[in-house]
């Protein structure tokens, strides 16, 4: 860890942006990851339209996404064992071929016009177990392909921005795929966009030369994981708290389209600007964490996010005209992905390196596992009450949330920094944000 004297002036703000990218092996990762993402998000379209063309039962549409959102929270704790166990790069690759090949023969099938709705929802269920197993490999990889720990704030920062990149440009040119040339050709298009990934794995050089712990159980590796994560408060604090709100959080988007259709008395025109408003607050939030120097004070903004995303779904309640709406789930997109990458970000900050894959797991569990559940929970509170109701309870629920873990915060960070400072990561004092935090970070005695 540099020395705190005063010779050593603190690199630019923007720095930290150049430092993620400068690495070859990283560069390569995130373009090959943008071009791949966008292709998913292009078969996620495409196979929605799909499902509701053969059958046209909301029921089924449903339950293809439930198909491809479960496989998570039952298989993430394996993935993360296996993060722990195997090659990361070697098993990406493994998966990379895998997605090609289920994006191909989905093609095939439907070019063939040999396809049935049974079979979008199996097609749905093996890209979910593929999701399962790579979202916690590729966080866990990142540290792998930069040069210097400091750096990996940025990196993740970035490739958040790239997925969230994604998710907008996906379904719009999915969107123009399917009216011009068909489901087929967005599935074949989408087989082509793992290349890149594939490619980009072959080129990298020089990654760490870990030593995977290849002899470990895997019962044994996920209690030892379990008990890793429950035993260390900053932790299973974060993941609770990141749990909650991205719980909470599917209130708005899955009762979105009864707001649009229902209540606003809108068309697709309107549920696609709203869908796009919080896709780029969702970018914003990555670029801002990219261009952050270090993560001091990135604990009180993830609470303030909580705070601010809680309110919003409040104000979004209250809100009347169509601009106003837009504004308020752009706001909340950016403060949802604040805390759920600047909660990866203190993750990795902190974790031991043989711990990494399966604490990386947990964290897909709690961002991503339990999507089902909040879809449930959602829809069944719009149901009964309505859908502003629905999105009422998240609200209170994620200010409640935002509340206690602002109350544990100080306690949080000062068992959290001798990991800080093992890891390298210790951050400066003088972040003004700080201050709102009874007790700041112990620095190392300047020598």
């Amino acid at each position: 860890m540099p020395s705190d004297d005063d010779s050593q002036s603190p690199p630019p703000e923007h720095s930290q942006v150049e430092s993620a990218l400068h690495n070859r092996n990283f560069r390569l990762f995130a373009s090959g990851q943008a071009i791949s993402q966008t292709g998913t998000w292009m078969q996620y379209t495409a196979m929605a339209w799909l499902t509701y063309e053969l059958g046209h039962s909301t029921f089924v549409l449903g339950l293809v996404a439930f198909a491809g959102q479960i496989p998570t929270f039952f298989l993430a704790p394996v993935a993360g064992v296996l993060s722990d166990r195997f090659n990361r790069r070697s098993a990406l690759l493994a998966l990379q071929y895998l997605a090609l090949l289920q994006a191909a023969m989905l093609s095939a099938l439907v070019w063939t016009r040999q396809i049935n709705q049974w079979e979008i929802i199996a097609f749905s269920l093996v890209l979910g177990v593929i999701n399962a197993f790579e979202v916690p490999l590729r966080h866990a990889f990142l540290v792998d392909m930069i040069d210097d720990r400091k750096e990996l704030p940025s990196a993740i920062a970035i490739n958040s921005s790239v997925v969230n990149g994604s998710r907008l440009i996906g379904p719009f040119v999915g969107g123009l795929l399917l009216a011009t040339m068909g489901e087929a050709f967005c599935f074949l298009i989408n087989a082509f966009t793992y290349v890149p990934v594939i490619a980009g794995l072959f080129m990298m050089r020089n990654l760490p030369n870990l030593t995977p712990a290849s002899t470990i159980e895997m019962r044994d590796g996920i209690r030892d994981g379990f008990r890793y994560v429950c035993g260390f408060p900053p932790i299973y604090a974060l993941l609770l708290f990141m749990c909650l709100v991205s719980v909470m959080g599917m209130q708005g988007s899955v009762v979105l389209p009864a707001v649009v259709e229902d209540l606003v008395h809108a068309g697709p025109d309107l549920y696609g600007a709203m869908t796009g408003a919080t896709g780029v607050g969702a970018i914003l939030a990555g670029i801002y964490l990219a261009y952050r120097s270090s993560i001091a004070g990135l604990g009180i903004r993830i609470v303030l996010a909580g705070i601010v995303y809680g309110g919003g779904m409040l104000a979004f309640t209250w809100a009347t005209g169509a601009w106003g709406m837009l504004a308020i789930l752009a706001v909340t997109g950016f403060s949802l992905m604040l805390i759920k990458a600047g909660g990866n970000i203190v993750l990795q900050s902190i974790v031991d390196e043989e711990m990494r894959g399966r604490v990386m797991s947990f964290y897909t569990m709690a961002v991503l596992g339990t999507a089902p559940a909040g879809s449930l929970i959602a829809g069944t509170i719009a149901q009964y009450y309505g859908p502003m109701a629905s999105i009422t309870v998240s609200g209170i629920c994620c200010l409640a949330g935002s509340a206690a873990f602002a109350w544990m915060l100080p306690n949080l960070r000062r068992l959290a920094a001798p990991k800080l400072e093992q890891n390298g990561m210790m951050p400066p004092l003088g972040d003004p944000l700080e201050s709102l935090t009874e007790q700041p970070l112990p620095q190392r005695d300047k020598t």
